[in-house]
């Protein structure tokens, strides 16, 4: 059972981050997320309002 034994030692010596530092985190991966999600939503709009247009001119 040392792989047992192993495991525990092992989380015993993880640092764990500070109540601080998961906020910090936390607001990061929030901030992250919504930059991308602006990034994305742009580009759609971008794509689809381009491809209106190509479909206005009769092209296809």
């Amino acid at each position: 059972m040392k792989f047992i034994g192993d495991i525990f030692r092992l989380l015993r010596d993880t640092t764990w981050p500070t109540r601080k530092q998961r906020w910090t985190d936390f607001i990061s991966v929030i901030e992250y997320t919504a930059f991308f999600v602006l990034i994305i939503y742009i580009f759609d709009q971008l794509v689809s309002r381009g491809l209106l247009a190509l479909l206005d001119l009769n092209l296809f």
